[in-house]
């Protein structure tokens, strides 16, 4: 015989009329019954509670992102070595960039019943793709063609809420940069398919791949603090002087490593497709500059480690100095003889030019050419500017070159060569990446004795000459201004100026190199109608260098302590007759 057939809407029978006893079957099948509806109402419960939390989570990718959810994903393909490019920090450890997995959307276009409709449809959410394309590529009948490449989470949500045949999605690598624009073209960036296209990224593109699979990261010489504190008071400077552009790079003058590097304006490299070539222009390394009287740091430092010329010697810079159809003049004249300090400290331009005549042609050519200001410049970027230098390399140019112009370097250049002036006299090359152990030996290029007096001469420029703006109490700041006229063809545009100032810190022990450049400045009425280095450079300067240097842990002191001054005290030899060159 077969079982009774129970369905779960039954109820158990009627009891019996009273006085009469239930039948035994009934009462079984009655609790039976009773235990099913338990079981059922507690399985619903169980399907309920996970319907609100998928829910939730799925609520949750729409409104943030998914941004914990694709940290997570991320963490466990580092792990997995699933990433092929390694993460890349600056010398604290701070991440500059990283890999994501990210959706891509892509299409069976044999499976898409109605091409037009479902482009229409997918541009409802992804309104940027271009409907014609779109329809080309649904209507190609191929099995796989892409879409759109890295989607957030919440477009993979709507695009799958749409419910469109053919289409469908692959995790994909992208590359991040959570910092943004702020070191922009020292990273530089990568293609849709992760290759490395501009700055560090293409530079150590194979090294980036194999240290991905060893779980390494590349570390840079950035400290993104500095960085941070240099592009904030560049922007503040641009809007203020309403200049052009600008640019900015902070070198250990010891180690050669490059701390900060900023080119304004800047990009995000996240979105790196949309920024125009100006703001992909790195205007430290690859742009090429006359920066005018910077470089009587080095016409200075050549003479003087010559021998030839003394500290007590000078030259007569009463009026201009007239050579066939050109005519150097001063912009702060004191018409009178200047001793070298003065010709340095007052930027004399005529005492310059006359000082490198007495020198020659050939062994300022040589000079140049060993602090490195000839040659494109060595770092781990392949956007390097070369050199404009004089050909033929003539004694006019001998003399505009004193006061920096006729030959034109990069910032970068400027910034190597000045640190190797300070720190003893040996360049050592630039670099991006943090420095393991002792520096590199370098090569000599002055005297230790030179390096000396230069340092002190630097620092009487910002007590005394054209630097005063970019004095910092307690820091000891020394430096030089710069001022030139833009070339444009053939000639100079006298209102369009390049100013630059190269600070360096503290002088007693100079430790710090820190270049600003800012590209056609405007005078305004803080600065009296003034659009010269003094008024917009150096106070930038002064600037940086009050945020940066307790960052970087120097520490201010008395100026006025004896050991200070005496550190900085200059001895000038009136026993040695003036030149009297012309």
């Amino acid at each position: 015989m077969m079982p009774p057939r129970y369905d779960a809407n039954l109820r158990p029978p009627p009891p019996a009329e009273t006085g009469a006893r239930p039948d035994p079957g009934t009462s079984r099948t009655a609790a039976t019954l009773r235990t099913g509806r338990s079981r059922l109402h507690c399985l619903a419960l169980v399907f309920g509670l996970a319907f609100v939390v998928i829910a939730f989570r799925l609520s949750g990718v729409m409104l943030f992102g998914g941004a914990e959810e694709m940290a997570v994903g991320a963490e466990r393909a580092r792990s997995a070595g699933i990433f092929d490019r390694a993460d890349v920090v600056d010398r604290n450890n701070n991440l500059l960039a990283t890999n994501l997995l990210s959706p891509s959307l892509y299409a069976d276009a044999r499976l898409v019943p109605d091409p037009e409709a479902a482009a229409d449809r997918v541009r409802s959410v992804l309104p940027g793709l271009d409907r014609a394309e779109l329809v080309r590529k649904l209507a190609s009948e191929r099995a796989f063609v892409w879409l759109k490449r890295n989607l957030t989470p919440g477009q993979q949500y709507e695009i799958n809420a749409l419910g469109i045949p053919g289409l469908g999605f692959q995790d994909e690598q992208r590359r991040l940069y959570p910092l943004g624009n702020l070191a922009a073209h020292a990273l530089g960036f990568v293609d849709v398919d992760s290759k490395g296209i501009a700055g560090i990224e293409v530079y150590f593109d194979d090294e980036l791949r194999r240290a991905a699979h060893g779980g390494e990261s590349l570390g840079l010489s950035l400290d993104i603090r500095v960085q941070h504190a240099v592009r904030d008071e560049l922007q503040n400077a641009v809007k203020t002087f309403r200049a052009l552009g600008a640019g900015g790079i902070v070198l250990d003058a010891r180690t050669g490593e490059v701390l900060a590097m900023v080119s304004l304006p800047d990009f995000d490299p996240n979105h790196a497709g949309d920024a125009s070539q100006l703001a992909r222009f790195n205007r430290v390394t690859l742009g090429v500059y006359e920066l005018g009287s910077v470089f009587k740091i080095f016409n200075t430092a050549m003479a003087l480690d010559s021998g030839l010329v003394g500290l007590g010697d000078g030259y007569d810079a009463s009026r201009p100095l007239r050579v066939s159809r050109f005519t150097i003049r001063d912009d702060h004249p004191k018409n009178r003889w200047l001793t070298v300090p003065e010709i340095f400290v007052y930027s004399s331009n005529i005492g310059s030019a006359k000082m490198a005549v007495d020198m020659g042609t050939q062994r300022q050519r040589a000079f140049m050419q060993r602090l490195g200001l000839l040659d494109r410049p060595t770092l781990e970027l392949p956007e390097l500017g070369a050199p404009l230098s004089p050909s033929p390399w003539r004694e006019i140019n001998t003399m505009t070159v004193a006061f920096g112009h006729g030959l034109a370097v990069t910032p970068l250049q400027v910034a190597g060569a000045a640190a190797a002036i300070v720190n003893g006299g040996v360049l050592r090359p630039a670099t991006l990446l943090k420095r393991q152990g002792p520096p590199p030996a370098g090569a000599r290029v002055v005297s230790k004795k030179t390096s000396d007096t230069m340092r002190r001469l630097l620092r009487m420029v910002v007590l005394e000459g054209t630097g005063k703006k970019a004095n910092v109490p307690g820091y000891v700041v020394g430096g030089k201004t710069g001022t030139a006229e833009k070339a444009v063809g053939r000639g100079y545009a006298s209102r369009a100026l390049i100013t630059s100032f190269v600070g360096i810190f503290p002088m007693t022990a100079p430790r710090y190199v820190v270049l600003l450049l800012l590209d056609e400045p405007k005078g305004s009425d803080a600065t009296f109608g003034y659009a010269t280095a003094g008024w917009n450079a150096a106070p930038t300067t002064a600037r940086v260098i009050a945020r940066i240097a307790p960052l970087l842990g120097v520490e201010a002191v008395d100026e006025g302590a004896p050991e200070v001054l005496e550190a900085l005290d200059i001895t000038i030899d009136k026993g040695r007759a003036r030149l009297a060159s012309f």
